[in-house]
């Protein structure tokens, strides 16, 4: 008997993960209660079904997972659906095919992403310019646009990593994860009435505890800061988890955000993470 999961249990284990995060009410993202943003839920189904084989596929490098599943995910949806989600789960993926979970996930995970080098680089620098984030800027050194240094990806994320939270779980083995969003989340469906709301819990608990990069990098820091100010000022609703009374606030702050244009993407991208990895552990090996 192996110790690690299959492909098709990490595929599965992604699209129930994608597919979790869709179906909960999390302000200013797109979900079942609301579009948003010019997408809708139906362009993250095909952008989940269309990025969980090459996510999975343990023929594939972290680098060329990142780069075969946003190929797919941009042809399925003519839109960047995803690209911060398959930043996150790919080297994910890859731990959960070598590893046993309940001790050695994180541990794998950390030796993968230390181990990260040039063309794991140049493939997630060209799945991001496929992806062409909003936002995205210009930076000195290791601007996706180019890679003269020949930089490893490793490297590239420590110099992004103060800037991009996505950049700060690789050079931290997914701290934000496995020491803050899972306990959140596990905590959470312990005592909620059904999954969708410790999903909210999980997305409001994130919102209000990190600013969101992708809110700052198009609007600015101090507009990301704003969001989470306002996540905690509605802590009542969604803390130790949200319930049916919380539906209304939320709703009403949804609104708001998504009046404004404000779409904390890289929240969302963690709670996917974050339910990819609860999903992972909770799977026994084939």
């Amino acid at each position: 008997m192996t110790t690690a999961l299959n492909p098709e249990q990490i595929s599965s284990a992604f699209l129930a993960a994608c597919r979790a995060e869709l179906d909960a009410l999390k302000p200013g993202n797109v979900h079942r209660h609301s579009a948003g943003h010019g997408m809708d839920v139906a362009h993250f189904e095909r952008a989940a079904e269309a990025a969980a084989g090459p996510i999975a596929d343990p023929s594939l490098s972290v680098g060329k997972r990142i780069l075969r599943a946003t190929e797919a995910s941009v042809a399925a949806t003519g839109l960047n659906t995803n690209l911060g989600i398959v930043l996150l789960s790919a080297p994910l993926a890859k731990a959960a095919s070598e590893t046993t979970f309940a001790i050695g996930l994180r541990r794998r995970l950390d030796m993968i992403l230390a181990a990260l080098d040039e063309q794991d680089a140049t493939d997630a620098f060209a799945a991001i310019r496929i992806a062409n984030p909003a936002g995205l800027g210009h930076v000195d050194e290791g601007d996706v646009r180019d890679n003269p240094d020949r930089l490893t990806l490793i490297k590239a994320m420590y110099l992004a990593a103060e800037r991009d939270r996505i950049a700060n779980a690789y050079v931290t083995a997914y701290s934000d994860i496995f020491d803050f969003a899972l306990p959140v989340f596990q905590d959470a469906r312990r005592v909620a009435i059904d999954s969708d709301l410790a999903v909210t819990t999980l997305h409001m608990s994130l919102l209000a505890e990190f600013p969101d990069t992708h809110i700052a990098r198009k609007y600015g820091a101090a507009a990301a800061e704003e969001i989470r100010e306002q996540a905690r000022a509605l802590k009542a609703y969604w803390s130790p988890v949200a319930s049916a009374k919380s539906m209304t606030p939320l709703i009403e702050f949804d609104a708001i955000m998504k009046s404004k244009g404000r779409n904390p993407g890289t929240t969302a991208d963690f709670v996917v993470a974050t339910l990819f990895v609860a999903g992972l552990i909770g799977q026994k090996p084939a």
